[in-house]
């Protein structure tokens, strides 16, 4: 377990100085979306170009991980709806989902994986990136919509977005290299790994910023506004308590990966051509917590932030010792 530690430690670390940096007022929040900018547009494309085109075409093109780490990022959505519809309207239950089914996989799972795994993690990884960020992302913010009767709208604005977002093309033309077996002429190659080589340090603390961006405009009452119900408890929201996002980020933590195992080894039971090691470079994607960037999106479409805020901070804080410890268990 402490060889473990010793490997997922400067990771979190890294994620914390980026806390502490802006809770201290040594880096601006103004400066956020600066560093946003640079991981989100070149050096994690960088990365993902230099994973997909140095890793085979059959991996990236995996139908037993696509399967089944879609079936159980639909499962993870249903439950979480099912769980805080009721209480808490179309938009807010959706963005839950969304924060419940989606790890940070693009900024700290990748990474991690690669130092963990090696670089047979990043096949599978990047495929779980690609039904996050298309399928996902999209039927959540779909669903969001539900309640204004806007979800068909919701949904071209969602792809709209993810063909603005660099990754996704990352990928595809890593994958048509590998496919290809086409190499970028060497003083590019040198380019993109020097880029490549910054998406790790730079995407951990940016991470830790956000967290702590968004844990400050909550305290100054920044977030998104809070419901009527709320207002008529002295401004405290009754419906979303310590209870509602601690329960969501233990749902990330510990039900999104034990679906993705049991799922996983049923579909090997029926005959689905599923590598074990890859199932458990997904099974450890589903260990990972909350993306980071959920919080951007509901900002843009009015959702609790505040709400979205808490759960990804208390799964950032918990998953030190829940991925360290399923990284023991699966090894």
């Amino acid at each position: 377990m402490l060889a473990i530690l010793s490997v997922t430690f400067p990771f979190f670390a890294l994620v914390l100085c980026g806390y502490v940096a802006v809770r201290r007022g040594m880096l601006p929040q103004l400066a956020i979306p600066g560093l946003n900018s640079f991981v989100l547009y070149f050096a994690l494309p960088c990365m993902l170009y230099r994973f997909g085109a140095g890793t085979p075409i059959s991996q990236l093109l995996d139908v037993g991980v696509f399967s089944v780490y879609l079936l159980c990022a639909l499962a993870m959505v249903g439950i979480a709806m099912a769980a805080t519809l009721r209480r808490s309207g179309w938009n807010d239950a959706a963005f839950g989902a969304l924060v419940t089914a989606f790890p940070n996989t693009g900024f700290m799972g990748v990474p991690l994986l690669l130092a963990l795994v090696g670089p047979r993690s990043s096949g599978p990884a990047i495929v779980a990136i690609v039904v996050d960020m298309i399928i996902t992302s999209s039927l959540c913010i779909a669903l969001s919509r539900m309640g204004s009767g806007a979800g068909r709208e919701a949904l071209g604005r969602a792809l709209r977005g993810m063909l603005g977002n660099p990754m996704p093309w990352a990928i595809a033309l890593g994958g048509l290299s590998s496919a290809a077996g086409l190499a970028l002429p060497k003083p590019a190659m040198q380019t993109v790994g020097l880029l490549a080589d910054a998406a790790s340090p730079v995407a951990l603390f940016t991470i830790g910023a956000v967290l702590a961006r968004s844990q400050m405009s909550v305290g100054t009452g920044a977030a998104a506004p809070q419901p009527v119900r709320a207002l008529a408890h002295g401004g405290r929201d009754t419906r979303h308590g310590p209870h509602d996002y601690v329960a969501l980020a233990l749902m990330k933590l510990l039900l999104h990966p034990l679906l993705v195992a049991g799922a996983g080894h049923a579909a090997m039971a029926l005959g689905v051509p599923l590598d074990p090691a890859a199932l458990t470079v997904i099974v450890l994607v589903a260990c990972l917590p909350s993306a980071s960037n959920v919080a951007l999106l509901s900002e843009r479409f009015g959702a609790n932030t505040g709400r979205i805020a808490r759960i990804i901070l208390v799964s950032t804080s918990l998953s030190f010792l829940t991925f360290s410890a399923a990284v023991a268990v699966l090894r």
